[in-house]
Parts: structure tokens; sequence; C-alpha cells
């Protein structure tokens, strides 16, 4: 199960006190849904209502073994008392509150967000269906029904730790892309990427561009080793050599870049080089952008970006990780809507089709 999950929820009572439900989704953090369920309370408040859902689906998050949970929630009021900016006053919520930072506390790390309720629908239709019902209500997702003849090949190309890779691994793993990875090339033998690639049970191609008179054919032995595979899409993951992109594998070779392109792109502007450019030109917002690649550095059509805050005493290194959480999120989104068949690419310009 996914490390660290996004939790919606609400709850409500018709009358309050009256009839009354509580309502939970749980997802992974690229937006792929695990669980909902909505339960059926009985006469009771909307607030009961409302922590009984936040206990619900903490409960349920433990349950499925994560270690970090996002939770968000509609209830200025409780999402301020889970905070402790607020006290809990309400006899009948003590308890019940007390339960829901217990349940917190046995989280790796944590966080209570308040959200709109136009941006809390899918729980709040859960609570509705368990008040409708008068009883409880549960969907559980799982993998694609799609059979593995329709799976999404892909061809992983890395230089350096392997991150990005056991990321989309991950995803592939939890259900949210209908995919596989079916080579990885590796352009040094002696990186963490190869290592991680062995331990999830691939066995990685070292190309090495120094073990090639020129980078044609450098080029042509990264072709046919994808071509050999039956790769669809070519994902770059930690890849720090240019090759030449024959005309077949137009619009089907990602690349994610740890800025927000067009800017801090081009030759040379990678990994730390580009963090340290963004703290020291002192831009407010960061982010990532994945693009289609093309033959020049950082130069290819942008799929998505997903951005973060630039803050005042960041340095290189504390950049670098909130970009990656960003990354981890955007690299997904991407393939999925290539898979999907939901990318155009018209006149340099990528439109994301319905």
């Amino acid at each position: 199960m996914a490390k660290q999950v996004i939790l919606y929820t609400d709850g409500g009572s018709r009358g309050n006190p009256g009839p009354g439900g509580a309502g939970f989704v749980i997802s992974t953090p690229a937006g792929c849904p695990i669980l909902a369920r909505g339960v059926f309370l009985g006469q009771t408040t909307n607030n009961v209502a409302e922590y009984t859902a936040v206990r619900e689906g903490l409960a349920a998050a433990k349950e499925m073994q994560a270690q970090s949970v996002r939770l968000f929630s509609d209830s200025q009021l409780l999402v301020r008392q889970l905070n402790g900016q607020y006290r809990v006053k309400s006899p009948n919520l003590k308890d019940i509150y007390a339960d829901c930072i217990k349940l917190l506390a046995s989280f790796a790390s944590w966080q209570v967000t308040h959200i709109y309720r136009e941006k809390n629908t899918e729980a709040d239709a859960m609570a509705n269906q368990a008040m409708d019902k008068k009883g409880n209500v549960e969907t559980r997702h799982t993998s694609s029904s799609k059979s593995e003849s329709e799976k999404l090949r892909i061809g992983i190309l890395l230089s350096g730790g392997g991150r990005t890779m056991t990321n989309i691994q991950k995803e592939i793993e939890d259900g949210c892309l209908n995919a596989e990875i079916v080579v990885v090339i590796s352009s040094l033998s002696n990186v963490r990427g190869v290592q991680l690639a062995q331990g999830l049970g691939f066995n990685p191609v070292i190309i090495r561009k120094k073990d090639n008179p020129d980078v044609e054919q450098f080029s042509e032995k990264i072709a046919k080793t994808l071509d050999e595979a039956q790769v669809d899409l070519v994902v770059q993951a930690g890849w720090m050599c240019l090759w030449h992109i024959p005309a077949n594998y137009q619009n089907r070779v990602m690349n994610i870049h740890p800025a927000l392109l067009p800017a801090f792109g081009g030759q040379g502007m990678y990994g730390h080089h580009v963090h340290e450019a963004v703290v020291k030109t002192g831009c407010k917002v960061s982010g990532c952008t994945v693009h289609f690649c093309t033959n020049e550095y950082d130069a290819g059509p942008i799929i998505v970006q997903r951005t973060c805050e630039v803050r005042d005493d960041d340095d290189a290194d504390t950049l670098a990780a909130r970009v990656f959480e960003q990354e981890r999120l955007a690299y997904p989104e991407a393939i999925k809507l290539f898979a999907e068949g939901r990318l155009k690419v018209q006149n340099g310009i990528v439109l994301k089709q319905a």
C-alpha cells in the first residue's frame, strides 16, 4: 500500500441533531482512488458526524499501513481544533477528538488542511449516500481491469539514483497506472538506480556514452534496445545524456525538469544547478515540468507543470526536496494522460483532450 495517502472527510446530519452520516475518500498522492466509505450514524449532530468521518478515515488509513496522511476537510472548526488553534469545549466531542489526535500521532507525519466545500464533493456524497440508505456504503478501487496486452509499455532511461523510476513503479503497483516497465537502460554501470532496478526484478541494460565512438552510435544502441522491448513510451528518469531521438519516437519520449520551463533550462541546468540558480535569482515560485523531448535540451512541448513556494530561508537542498514532492505527482499524471490517449501536439503545444 502507498506510504502516503490523501484523505478527504465530511459528515453531517439532517436536522442537527438528526439522522447523520460520515464519509471519507482515500487516494494516493497522484489522485488514484483507493477506498470510499459512508457510515450511517443514526441520531447525531453535524460536529460529531464531521469528527466521526475523520476517525473512520484515519483508522482505515492505518489498516492500509499508510505511514503518512494528508487530511482535507471543509469544516474550518474541526481543522483548527485538530491543529491546536481552537480548544474543544463541547463534552460530546472531547472523546472523539482525543481518538482523532491519537490516530494522527500514530502516523510518521500528518497534515490537516481546510478546503472549500466544492472541493470535497466525493466525501460529501459518501456521507449522503449513507444517510439516504440508512446504512453503510463502500467502494474499493483496485487495479485496472484492462488485459495485460493493453498495458502501456514503458522504457526507463536513467543515469543516477533511480528515485523517479521507483516512484513510477510504485504507481503501477498501486494500480494508478495501467502500465508496465519493460526495459531499464542506464548510461552508467555503478549508480544506485541500477541496483534499485535489479531489486525491482529488472535486468538493466548498460549503454555508456564513452563506449561508443559518437553520439549517433550511442543513440542507435538505445533506440535498438527500446525497439526490441516494443516500448510505447520512453520515460527519462534522471537521464543525463543527450541522444538523438529517432523520428519514430517523436512525442513518445518524456523528461521531467526540476524547474518551470522555459526558465532555468538548457545544457548544464540539471539537479542542484537548477535549484541554486532559482534561489540565487530570488524567485518566489518554482516547481517541475514534464515535457516531450526533442533533440535540444529542455526544449520539447510542455505536458504538465506543478508549482511550489520558494521560501526566504531555502537553499538548494530544501528547495530540491519540495520540488521532488511535486515531481512525484507530475510524472505519473503525464504518463496517465499519454496512456489514455489524451495528449495531442499541435504547433509545438500539447493539448489535453477530454
